[in-house]
């Protein structure tokens, strides 16, 4: 007994015994989970056994396999799949670099029939003249009629250097043509747009952030500074789903100074627990910077605005991110299959995580829910200014979204928009600079009455409210009791709705300048035509024209004190690893949340439909 007691007054020997207990213990748990997971094995084989045989009818084993995984690791969160053989590629594309064979085009089917959609600047496509609104009527002599999406697909599908015809037939044209186009390896940049928005403040529009984004943002700003002798800078985050972590890394090191912590990653293994820094002398850490966002604005994104904000580096201007701040990393399985799995929370330099919806709390067979307003956590920035976790980044100067009207989304709908654009480029084989062009009031009105030729018709949300009052009215026998009054709102929603088209006429005309500018510049078009009505582009550019203005945002003076505490604007709510890349989402993974009825105006409406890419 005096030697147990001797023992346990030596210090080293009691670390030691503690030591030992707690392996013990440790050793004991792995064990125990180690069972579990075996049990659990056993189980889901012995189930899968007796389906095999004894089911009614025969079952696909691939096809029950997945299911049973699907419904797994949804019940961890979204971003957590599986990827069979058959989708690796399609994984490739979403997740580490946009590359494909191909010509450089989009498609859709309306009517049964196939039509280019829209043309990639520079690519075999826009080389062969093929245009927007061509339809096209077979690809190596195989008619499309009857075939669909994934038929076209297959058709359309080739090695690089390899040839391809397509039969294609244009309004005015006299008859179809074959077109022999030779494919490419078509790589979308992450930055799909540059330039200068107006005196000398530079604009870098960056869509995602996939393989070579850092080099890709590093490239546009030399070029600007060097050839435009930009003295700020806009960075448009809006819409941007994500990416790899390593490239917003990147791009941060290009404006932070070298040593600051840029983001840390913090998982369940010290393998998956690191912090990033800015490890090289940046370009400018100076120049004033504006960082664009919105509610699809997720993960990678977040990072970089995040980072902005909470070194007090640059003005975030928009609406509030979507909110994601779960990192992910692929391992490879059996079979050539991939699984990408949700490993670590990242958190900005203040510390905040911004991951806005709760997967790890809820209950069995619920939905998540976003993390609990008491749960709210206060961080300061480098500078004292206060901001929150826990609902993506606030922006520092909110600006309140537009909407759409419904009759500009029913006329994106119906194509109707889409079609005009392509009237009016067969007319005009010029258009003057998408930054100035406006259509003329004879344009508009051609427009209109082009409608009445093709029956086109939509239901104003008032008119939807007012036929549901009359079926639950009804159902209710009170419709007796209305029904005078119904006649009269119905009658006065209707002549409204004939008034429609004079009243939403300035948001038409933008709609319309934009998908008839996308005809003769492309992309380009589309973003250079959007800047004279951009409000988030408007925002920006009065916070960096106004110097006391910025610096008062950062300085964190009077109102600019407490980012988000109020904040109500409208908020929603990974990619793989290549080697050392992890991942941490895209707008494929983060489905962004539209009002049911309108548009963002920072998102100009497209139509609804499939689009192949090719």
């Amino acid at each position: 007994m005096k030697r147990i007691k001797l023992f346990f007054k030596s210090p080293k020997k009691t670390l030691l015994t503690l030591g030992v207990i707690g392996f013990v213990l440790i050793s004991f748990k792995v064990v125990e989970e180690n069972i579990e997971v075996t049990k659990s094995l056993d189980i889901f084989s012995g189930i899968y056994k007796e389906i095999n045989l004894s089911y009614v009818e025969s079952v696909e084993p691939s096809k029950v396999t997945k299911t049973a995984i699907d419904a797994m690791l949804t019940s961890l969160d979204p971003y957590t799949e599986f990827i069979p053989e058959a989708g690796i590629e399609d994984f490739k594309m979403n997740y580490i670099s946009s590359q494909y064979g191909g010509i450089g085009a989009l498609i859709f089917q309306k009517d049964n029939r196939t039509y280019v959609s829209d043309i990639y600047e520079g690519f075999p496509a826009q080389k062969a003249d093929l245009r927007a609104g061509d339809q096209i009527i077979a690809i190596n002599g195989v008619d499309l009629a009857g075939k669909n999406n994934q038929q076209i697909s297959d058709l359309l599908k080739g090695q690089k250097n390899s040839l391809i015809i397509l039969t294609v037939y244009r309004d005015g044209s006299g008859g179809p043509v074959n077109k022999k186009l030779q494919r490419e390896d078509i790589k979308f940049p992450n930055v799909s747009y540059y330039g200068v928005v107006n005196n000398k403040v530079g604009y870098i529009k960056l869509d995602r952030f996939l393989e070579n984004a850092g080099n890709e943002v590093k490239k546009a700003f030399i070029n600007l500074k060097k050839n435009d002798h930009i003295t700020s800078l806009i960075i448009d985050l809006r819409g941007n789903g994500g990416g790899i972590l390593q490239e917003a890394v990147k791009i941060l090191n290009l404006f932070i100074v070298k040593g600051e912590v840029l983001v840390t990653q913090k998982g369940r293994s010290a393998a998956n627990t690191q912090s990033y820094h800015a490890n090289a002398n940046p370009i400018d850490p100076y120049i004033p910077i504006v960082v664009l966002v919105d509610d699809g604005t997720a993960s990678a994104s977040e990072i970089l605005a995040g980072a902005m904000q909470d070194l007090d580096r640059g003005v975030i201007v928009g609406q509030r991110s979507f909110g994601k701040g779960l990192v992910q990393q692929t391992f490879k399985l059996p079979y050539n299959s991939l699984v990408k799995i949700t490993v670590a929370r990242y958190y900005t330099p203040s510390g905040r995580c911004v991951q806005k919806i709760d997967y790890l709390h809820r209950k069995s067979g619920e939905a998540a829910v976003n993390i609990a307003d008491s749960l709210i956590t206060e961080f300061k920035t480098k500078g004292g200014r206060i901001v929150y976790d826990g609902r993506g980044i606030s922006p520092d100067v909110l600006v309140k979204p537009y909407y759409y009207s419904n009759l500009v989304t029913a006329l994106v709908d119906q194509n109707l928009i889409f079609d005009y654009a392509t009237e009016y480029r067969h007319r005009n084989n010029n258009a003057r600079n998408p930054r100035d062009f406006s259509i003329k009031e004879d344009d508009y009105l051609a427009f209109v009455k082009s409608l009445s030729n093709k029956g086109f018709d939509y239901t104003p949300k008032s008119e939807r409210i007012l036929d549901e009052l009359k079926k639950t009215t009804e159902k209710e026998k009170y419709y007796d009791q209305i029904s005078s009054h119904y006649t009269q709102l119905k009658n006065r929603v209707d002549h409204n709705k004939s008034e429609d088209l004079s009243k939403y006429k300035d948001e038409i005309e933008q709609v319309l300048e934009n998908e008839i500018m996308s005809r003769y510049y492309f992309q380009r078009g589309r973003i250079e035509s959007s800047f004279r009505y951009d409000r988030e582009i408007k925002e920006a550019l009065r916070v960096i024209n106004e110097k006391n203005l910025y610096s008062s945002i950062l300085k964190g003076a009077g109102p600019y004190k407490t980012i988000g505490k109020n904040d109500n604007s409208e908020a929603n709510s990974s990619r793989s690893r290549t080697p050392n890349n992890f991942s941490l989402g895209t707008d494929s993974d983060s489905k962004k949340k539209r009002s049911e009825d309108h548009l963002y105006e920072s998102q100009l409406p497209k139509a609804k439909g499939k689009h192949i890419v090719f």
